[in-house]
This record gives C-alpha cells, structure tokens and sequence, in this order.
C-alpha cells in the first residue's frame, strides 16, 4: 500500500498547468464574445485556445514522465478540460457558428460524466480512457478551426471543420456511453467485493 511518503503532491507542475488552463477560460470566453467579428481578435482568440488547450497535453506527458500523477490531478485536469471546451461550445452557439442542439448534448456529457467520475471516487479514481483522450483532441481541433471564424475561411476549411466537429460529436457520445459501462462494472465489482467480505465476516463469527 502507497503510504504519503510515495505520493506525489499535489503541488507540482501538472498541476499548476491545470490550474493555468481554468483561469484562461474567462480570457478567452471574452475575447471570443466581445470581439466576434474582428479578425484579428479571431485569430489572437484561436490562439489563446490552442496554448490553453496544449497544456493538457502537455501536463499529461510530464505528470506520467516524472510519476507526478495525483488523484486531483486526473480530476481536475478533467475539469479544465471542460470548462475551457465548454466555454468554446457556448460561446460559439451564442454567436449562431454552431448549432445549440450540438452543444447542449455535448455539456450534458461532459459534465454528467464528470459528476459521475466524482461520486465514483467512493469506489475508484476513473482515469480518462484513451478513447476520451482522442475525443478531447478531435474536439480542440473542431473548436481551433470554428474559432478561426468559418465566415473568413476559404471553404474547404469550412468543409473540414464541420466534419471534423461531426466526427468530435459522435465520439463525445460514445465515450460517454463507455464510460458508464465502465461505472456500473467497477460499482458490481465492489458490491460482490463487499458481499463476499461480509460472507467472510459471518463465517468467521460462527
């Protein structure tokens, strides 16, 4: 068994890149609302999302490389993750550059796998699955390319950013979906677990 001595703590590089990532959220959410129409600001826009978002690829890579992974780190990083691509959702819904119905599926998934992995933390820390990784990075792609403004790009970035959002979508649903099958196993696990430590119990008593 781990004792605190084995345990990273929770102040460490990864974990500050987190928490970078949560406070550009409100930069970016007014740069992108408050200057929809100005091209350049469309740009700077596109790029504070893609620095804020490659910290989660990056805090990742340094967190496994140096053993600097913590519980709050797997939360947590999730969490940024979702208020940084949540923001870009809304925000671009509000501006009419991507429909509601698409944006509000995706946050009722994002956020209710979220409380999921939380209260499922009575049993065991849900660590993102490759499959949520790859939805991750196609969704970042499809909210830099909306974020450039679909209305001053030549068309075949249009064309390739719809379907690169389309594809963002169906992986967000499916993960979704995978991830909650692993929920109800890891649940079942630990019911049979406690069932058979109380059989234990019981026999030991008699």
């Amino acid at each position: 068994m781990a004792t605190k001595k084995d345990r990273s703590s929770n102040i460490n590089v990864p974990n500050a890149l987190t928490l970078l990532r949560v406070i550009a959220v409100p930069v970016f959410g007014w740069m992108l609302l408050a200057h929809a129409y100005e091209g350049g600001w469309r740009t700077a826009t596109t790029i504070v999302f893609m620095l804020a978002i490659l910290t989660d690829f990056v805090d990742g890579k340094i967190a496994r490389k140096y053993s600097l992974v913590t519980n709050f780190g797997k939360i947590g990083d999730s969490i940024a993750d979702k208020a940084l691509t949540g923001m870009a959702f809304i925000g671009l819904s509000i501006l009419g550059e991507l429909p509601w119905w698409m944006t509000i599926i995706i946050l009722l998934r994002e956020w209710g796998i979220t409380v999921m992995r939380m209260t499922m933390l009575k049993y065991e820390v849900m660590a993102a699955n490759k499959g949520g990784k790859l939805k991750t990075a196609t969704q970042s792609l499809g909210i830099t390319l909306f974020c450039l403004g679909l209305w001053r790009t030549p068309i075949v970035v249009d064309v390739i950013a719809w379907a690169v959002m389309i594809i963002a979508f169906v992986l967000t649903v499916v993960t979704g979906l995978v991830y909650i099958r692993d929920a109800i196993q890891i649940r079942n696990r630990a019911k049979s677990a406690g069932t058979k430590s109380a059989m234990s119990r019981r026999r030991n008593l008699r």
